[in-house]
């Protein structure tokens, strides 16, 4: 099993930025990438960030490229996203996640592909 607690969410107003972290525990070496979900009411929930966590690869949502940033700390077994330029559209509850496959092209944001999740942390950007 894979524990993940998220902290770092709050409201902030448009263009403003805000740094939200995973810590994860557990049977860690099961996993090979974390990533970063969101979900509104009544929306599915939509991947964000992605990170290869045994090399560098990231992969983004085209809605964020540019303005958000994935990264880990091996040491700290965290994960963090960077979110700059936020913008109203960006509300919502943010998950992390963590999977047991390499993320690759377009499937990385598939929900199948992962199987551990964590509480989630509620981002709010007014205008």
């Amino acid at each position: 099993q894979v524990q993940l607690v998220e902290s770092g969410g709050g409201s902030v107003q448009a263009g403003g930025s805000l740094r939200l972290s995973c810590a994860a525990s557990g049977y860690i070496n099961s996993t090979n990438s974390m990533g970063w979900f969101r979900q509104t009411p009544g929306k599915e929930r939509e991947g964000v960030a992605a990170i290869y966590t045994s090399g560098i690869s990231t992969y983004y949502a085209d809605s964020v490229k540019g303005r958000f940033t994935i990264s880990q700390d091996k040491a700290k077994n965290t994960v963090y996203l960077q979110m700059n330029s936020l913008r109203p559209e960006d509300t919502g509850m943010y998950y992390c996640a963590a999977g047991p496959y390499a993320p690759y092209g377009n499937r990385w944001s598939l929900l199948s592909r992962w199987n551990y999740w964590g509480q989630g942390t509620q981002v709010t950007v007014s205008s």
